[in-house]
């Protein structure tokens, strides 16, 4: 056998050539029929349709575009070339969806995904581009291209999209007696986040202090404050963390003991008093200015009235009988 022959079959049919014991020349045409057949055997194996995911895992962060890459190799024309790509949703991976076909010559999109997924190298690449990406975009991807008349099984390949998500702004809440000997529950939880957010309770002044943490599912915890005093009163802070980032919510605590409680009636009522006097002294003040108003419009009519008099000139008969004479 040619040596150049001999190197084109695979390992399995290398060995059985090998080890073959080859009949006398007179046998030479029906050895050599076989022969042939395993070479065209090991040739129609050698250029079947093999597809290749350049990736098996890749991840995104959501709203961002992403390339899902998928090579093949053909030996034939591409006039019947024939691609497939599926998604199997995380959230239900047992029904998957038929994102995008091209099937001699056409492209078909499905609904929900119609601008946001496209080819990116027909015919001679399956790459496909998704863009304006969500959380429901994340799932195993199914990459299938069949060219016939090459192998009747299409070639396929798997790749896992991961879509991230930075954490929402958290929620801080708190439950409980803020009186001294009470006791305190702070809780906080976020909506989302793509790895699952790292929660964690730390209190800031007077100096900071991180706390423990009761998870309450994988979104929330909290953190229980027995036996309370006003050394608990302070600015806590609950965070929310992944690779994307961190968010942060607060709550200020103030603790009142009883003796504060019981100072703080009596300044109630001492301003109280104080507000009543100084509205008493004002009211006699008016009523003061008020009498002496009238006092002095009393006295200001009688001089007048006293001038009036002095004024006026009376004549008596007996003057104006003087006068004549």
């Amino acid at each position: 056998m040619p040596s150049f022959l001999f190197w084109h079959m695979r390992g399995e049919e290398r060995r059985a050539c090998a080890s073959y014991r080859f009949p006398s020349a007179m046998a030479a045409p029906g050895w050599c029929a076989l022969w042939t057949l395993c070479v065209c055997f090991t040739a129609l194996q050698t250029n079947a349709l093999r597809v290749t995911m350049r990736e098996s895992t890749m991840e995104v962060v959501r709203g961002d575009y992403v390339i899902l890459p998928c090579s093949f190799f053909t030996s034939s024309p591409l006039s019947r070339l024939n691609i497939i790509w599926t998604l199997a949703p995380f959230s239900s991976p047992e029904s998957p969806i038929q994102v995008i076909v091209y099937d001699h010559g056409q492209i078909i999109e499905d609904p929900s995904l119609i601008g946001r997924v496209g080819f990116t190298g027909l015919p001679w690449s399956a790459d496909i581009m998704v863009n304006d990406t969500r959380v429901s975009d994340a799932g195993v991807y199914r990459c299938m291209v069949n060219n016939p008349p090459e192998a009747a099984d299409p070639g396929i390949g798997e790749l896992l999209l991961t879509v991230l998500v930075a954490p929402s702004l958290p929620a801080c809440r708190w439950d409980g007696d803020m009186d001294t000997g009470g006791s305190v529950t702070l809780s906080c939880s976020v909506a989302e986040g793509i790895p699952t957010p790292e929660i964690r309770w730390d209190k800031l002044n007077p100096e900071e202090i991180s706390l423990p943490i009761n998870m309450e599912g994988e979104l929330s915890g909290s953190v229980q404050i027995i036996n309370v005093s006003a050394q608990t009163s302070g600015l806590y802070r609950c965070s929310a963390s992944n690779l994307l980032g961190t968010e942060n919510c607060y709550i200020n605590l103030s603790i009142y003991s009883g003796e504060e409680s019981s100072s703080g009636i009596l300044q109630g009522v001492l301003l109280t008093l104080s507000m009543s006097l100084m509205l008493l002294a004002l009211l006699v003040l008016m009523t003061w200015l008020h009498r002496t108003g009238q006092d002095g419009r009393w006295r200001v009519s009688k001089e007048e009235e006293e001038e009036e008099g002095y004024n006026e000139i009376r004549y008596t008969p007996s003057l104006m009988k003087r006068s004549f004479v």
